[in-house]
C-alpha cells in the first residue's frame, strides 16, 4: 500500500505544517481543497510558512473528487482528522464509512496571522496516529510512516491511539481555555495562582470524565504529557482565534466536557462556566454589544 495523493481541507495552522512537509516529496500529488474567495485568495496569496512562500496547487471540492468530505473521500481514501477535540472522527464517521478514518492528532505550537504561519520545527512534537481498531492490521500505519519519511514532518505510530488523543485533549481542555479568558501569555500559568487555578480546575473535570470512561492516561507515551515546546508570551489556539476575531473550538473543548459530564452524571461547573465565558467573548467580537 502506497500513498501518492494528499488533500489538505483546512489551511490553517495543522495545515501549513502538514503542507511545509509534504511539499518536500515531489512524488506525492499535494492540493489544498477550497472554494470561491478562499480559493481566489490562497493562489493570489499562498502561504508564508517560516517566512517561505509556497503555492500548493488549490483544487474546488469538486476537482477533489466530490462536493464535501464525503465526496472527495470517494468511498476509498484514508481519512485523518488532525482537529482538536476527542469526537472529531465521531463525526466524520456520520457522514463516511469509519472505515476510512485513521485515528490521529497533532502537537504543533504556531502562530497564525493572516496567511502567515510560524513553527519550530525541531521543538514539533509532530503527528500521532494508529488504528483504534488493532484487527485491521498494519497496511495503513506503514503507508503513513512511507508517506511521512524524509518530510522533516515528526510523527510517531502508536498502539493506543484512544488514550493519546484523550492524552492531548486533558492538555486543551484546561490550557486553551483558562488562557483565552484571561487574554494572556501562557506564562500566566507560572506567575499566576488564580490562572494555575483555572487551569486545574478545568483539567480536574476532565480527568474524572476520562476515569468513568476508561481511559488510562499511564497507556499513553510520556510526550503526550506535554505540549511543544513555546514562549511564555504564546497564546495558544483558541486565544488567536479569539485576537482575531474568529469563533473558537470551544464546542470541542468545553462543550464536550459538559455534554458528557451529563451523559455520566458527572458536574462540570468551570467548563460550563468556561464555554458561556468564551461564547460571549465570541459575540463579542461579532459585535453583538456595540451599542449605541
Amino acid at each position: 500500500m502506497k500513498y501518492q495523493s494528499v488533500a489538505i481541507l483546512g489551511a490553517g495552522a495543522v495545515g501549513s505544517y502538514v503542507m511545509w512537509g509534504l511539499a518536500k516529496k515531489k512524488e506525492i500529488d499535494l492540493c489544498v481543497v477550497a472554494s470561491g474567495a478562499r480559493k481566489a485568495r490562497y493562489e493570489r496569496d499562498g502561504f508564508v510558512i517560516n517566512g517561505q512562500v509556497y503555492h500548493p496547487v488549490v483544487r474546488t471540492p469538486e476537482e477533489a473528487s466530490g462536493g464535501d468530505i464525503q465526496t472527495v473521500a470517494g468511498g476509498y481514501a484514508t481519512v485523518m482528522s488532525l482537529m482538536n477535540g476527542v469526537d472529531s472522527e465521531e463525526i466524520i464517521g456520520e457522514v463516511i464509512d469509519p472505515v476510512q478514518i485513521v485515528h490521529s492528532l497533532i502537537k504543533v505550537a504556531s502562530e497564525r496571522k493572516g496567511n502567515q504561519v510560524v513553527f519550530d520545527p525541531e521543538t514539533t512534537i509532530g503527528i500521532v496516529y494508529g488504528e483504534a481498531d488493532l484487527s485491521r492490521g498494519t497496511g495503513r500505519i506503514e503507508a503513513l510512516n512511507d508517506l511521512f519519511a524524509d518530510t522533516g514532518l515528526h510523527y510517531r505510530a502508536t498502539d493506543v491511539i484512544l488514550t493519546e488523543i484523550w492524552s492531548k485533549f486533558r492538555l486543551n481542555v484546561p490550557n486553551n481555555q483558562a488562557q483565552a479568558m484571561v487574554g494572556c501569555g501562557v506564562g500566566a500559568y507560572r506567575d499566576s495562582e488564580h490562572v494555575a487555578f483555572l487551569r486545574d480546575r478545568l483539567r480536574e473535570e476532565v480527568d474524572r470524565i476520562a476515569e468513568k470512561k476508561g481511559i488510562d492516561f499511564d497507556k499513553a507515551d510520556t510526550s503526550s504529557t506535554f505540549g511543544s515546546k513555546v514562549r511564555d508570551r504564546a497564546r495558544y489556539s483558541t486565544l488567536q482565534d479569539l485576537d482575531a476575531g474568529r469563533h473558537t473550538e470551544v464546542d470541542m473543548f468545553a462543550g464536550a466536557v459538559v455534554r458528557m459530564g451529563r451523559e455520566l452524571g458527572i458536574p462540570t461547573p468551570y467548563n460550563e462556566f468556561t464555554y458561556h465565558m468564551i461564547k460571549a467573548l465570541e459575540e463579542k467580537n461579532d459585535g453583538k454589544f456595540d451599542y449605541e
